[in-house]
């Protein structure tokens, strides 16, 4: 377990270092862990300016995780319009919004029960 643990920590951590990578916005990171019947332990949830934005922030994670952990996503939706690109790291799901989708769809709110991390921007 303790194993699992510090996989998904790195996971995490490489995950959000990509992002700031490329000065993504608003990184929020949603525990799921305590709320039964979920598919996922972590909802990673950060936005961007345009789709070329959320394109490169996207290529970013997959950058940053492939390179440190040798990892890829097990599925990727919504690439092709990036308004809202879903990478499945299994454990970890991480949701790129262009800010108006993400407002719409209000992710956060649809997961009110979880514990909300909220990730302050490096200068």
């Amino acid at each position: 377990m303790a194993k699992e643990n510090r996989s998904e920590d790195e996971l995490m951590s490489n995950i959000v270092a990509g992002i700031e990578e490329v000065k993504g916005l608003d990184i929020h990171l949603l525990d799921l862990k305590e709320i039964e019947n979920t598919v996922c332990s972590y909802f990673v949830v950060c936005s961007g300016t345009s789709n070329t934005h959320v394109s490169a922030i996207v290529s970013s994670i997959n950058k940053t995780v492939s390179k440190n952990l040798h990892e890829k996503p097990y599925h990727t939706e919504g690439e092709a319009v990036a308004e809202w690109v879903l990478l499945d790291y299994v454990n970890i799901v991480v949701h790129v919004f262009q800010r108006h989708t993400r407002e719409h769809y209000n992710i956060e709110g649809l997961w009110g029960d979880a514990k909300t991390t909220e990730i302050a921007m490096k200068n």
